[in-house]
């Protein structure tokens, strides 16, 4: 580090902790604790510098057992499981947005000192398991050459990879180890300025439609409006054609994206809004209805009014729906899977696993883990059990998590880490019965 960004670093903390503190309130489920609204120069900043594992591992349930099957990656964000087992990995980093601020450069150093030091790798990685032990015995590059990919879905034998820029479809033989396809266009996706680069991205139940997430361009329109169309919203695209309209609006950034299985209804995680203060906005989990608006960036969690913008849009507001379930101030959810067929049984049997970034712009440090969401009857009802922690250590990060796929045939969890460059999978020490309806022929001799 420069003996200049040493000195940067040591004002903006000084100036941060000018800040107010966190108040350790209620802000999970359907109900949060709202405080009011905080007015200071900075946000409160602090962020776990990486550290890295060395030998040690996350801690998961009694019951349960973690293990990485992928090292050595370049940033990884979301996952995929195929049809045969095999997982995919996109791995990349985007944005170029410049930097309006002051405050804008600060918090950008801050962000920085949180990351990893390897460079994106803007490709798709596979990993195989050949003999249904658990384990990698196959990594390879399935995909170069993209740009910041970050959502993956699997149609037919079409695959799509949401870069930053655009919507990729890719032929795909299934056991395939290498696409050297150039691959085909569906349709742009906004990209210009790239505050939130990030393109969530999942498939209908029956393949007919994809959805990504488009963050906005800022945090609460500080570059002006007209920069922000088609932004903070999630597109429905048919991905034959590249045809797309906006299913729903004012999700400041979609991260991820997942259809429930109980409902069939479209749910993601978004991350809310900044410098409110250490308490506010809570990240949440909800369903997203066709032609929803969810209130950025003129109110947050329904109708409360967020008095930045200007001028204001009480029509809007009016409208702004309510999040189903937070999740806590700036934990950064950007991961969502479901856990199917029966998950993990027990207290995991019913439910959503979330992918928690961590904090920055808060004095006490939330999210960095992997929490389960219960569900009943298709929806939320209870505390989020913390699932996968660990990736703290007295204020360093030895992971960040990004994505989580559940992985119902094989019964198993696979978490993404950004930090540690890792995937990890965790599944019950005793396997569980095989789902219904997916019993595998046994073994025979030659």
């Amino acid at each position: 580090m420069t003996d200049f960004r040493a000195t940067s670093l040591v004002l903006c903390l000084a100036l941060a902790a000018c800040a107010p503190e966190s108040e350790n309130l209620d802000q999970t489920g359907a109900s949060p604790t709202l405080p009011d609204q905080a007015d200071s120069f900075l946000p409160a900043m602090n962020i776990a510098t990486p550290e890295g594992w060395d030998g040690d591992l996350p801690t998961v349930p009694e019951g349960f057992t973690i293990t990485a099957i992928a090292e050595d990656l370049k940033i990884p964000r979301q996952t995929i499981v195929l049809p045969n087992g095999d997982i995919l990995v996109a791995e990349g980093t985007g944005g170029n947005a410049p930097q309006l601020r002051p405050k804008d450069i600060i918090a950008g150093l801050i962000k920085s000192e949180g990351k990893s030091s390897v460079e994106g790798g803007d490709r798709i990685t596979l990993l195989r398991d050949e003999d249904g032990d658990g384990q990698t015995d196959l990594q390879t590059v399935l995909i170069d050459g993209l740009d910041a990919p970050y959502g993956l879905a699997l149609i037919g034998s079409d695959l799509y990879v949401a870069n930053q820029g655009n919507l990729m479809r890719f032929p795909y033989t299934e056991g395939a180890t290498r696409i050297d396809s150039p691959g085909e266009e569906v349709t742009a996706l906004p990209a210009r300025i790239n505050h939130h680069w990030t393109k969530a991205m999942t498939a209908s139940p029956d393949g007919s439609r994809l959805y990504v997430g488009i963050g906005s361009n800022s945090n609460v329109g500080e570059r002006g409006m007209d920069v922000e169309e088609d932004r903070a919203v999630i597109w429905e695209i048919d991905p034959e054609t590249g045809a797309s309209r906006i299913f729903a609006s004012g999700l400041r950034n979609p991260t991820d994206l997942a259809f429930n299985p109980w409902t069939n209804g479209l749910w993601a995680v978004v991350n809310e809004r900044d410098e409110l203060g250490p308490e506010l906005v809570p990240d949440y989990l909800t369903s997203v209805r066709e032609g929803g608006f969810y209130g950025w960036p003129y109110s947050y969690w329904g109708q409360n009014i967020d008095p930045r913008i200007r001028p204001q849009r009480p029509d809007l507001v009016r409208s702004a729906i309510a999040p189903d379930y937070a999740l806590g101030s700036h934990v950064a959810a950007l991961g969502l899977s479901f856990a199917t067929d029966g998950g993990f049984g027990g207290r995991f049997a019913e439910g959503a696993f979330v992918g928690q970034h961590g904090s920055w712009n808060r004095s006490d440090l939330a999210g960095y883990n992997v929490v389960f969401v219960p569900f009943r009857n298709g929806r939320p009802a209870g505390d989020p059990i913390e699932f996968v922690s660990g990736f703290l250590e007295d204020g360093h990060a030895r992971g960040r998590p990004v994505g989580v796929t559940f992985d119902a045939e094989r019964g198993a969890l696979l978490v993404a880490d950004d930090v540690s460059n890792t995937v990890w999978r965790i599944a019950p020490t005793t396997p569980r019965p095989t789902p219904a309806g997916r019993e595998t022929e046994p073994e025979t001799s030659e």
